[in-house]
């Protein structure tokens, strides 16, 4: 299964984005999807997880502000973004894991800035 993501662009401050990732097959068999960021010169870091039974997570920097949805009929995962912070501006991405391997989307640039 191949992961493709989208979504991403250029928002103001307190704006809102929402990202996609749309997979090629069924993603029923992925425990965890979940979507990370990379922002310049740091580190790839998680932005919110959706398990397979429904549990969500989200980092610290996002809650309250982010929503993951997962949607195994459609086979794709998104992220609403409100309240977008320049912080937020980073490369987006989707990852998917199952019991026997681990899926990276490409990234989807999204940029806060006035």
């Amino acid at each position: 299964v191949q992961l493709q993501a989208s979504g991403g662009g250029l928002v103001q401050p307190g704006g809102s984005l929402r990202l996609s990732c749309a997979a090629s097959g069924s993603i029923s068999s992925f425990n965890v999807m979940g979507w990370y960021r990379q922002a310049p010169g740091k580190e790839r870091e998680l932005v919110a997880l959706f398990g397979s039974g429904g549990s969500t997570k989200y980092a610290d920097a996002v809650k309250g502000r982010f929503t993951i949805s997962r949607d195994n009929n459609k086979n794709e995962l998104s992220l609403q973004m409100n309240s977008l912070k320049p912080e937020d501006t980073a490369v987006y991405y989707c990852n998917a894991v199952s019991f026997t391997s681990s899926t990276w989307g490409q990234g989807t640039q999204v940029t806060v800035s006035s």
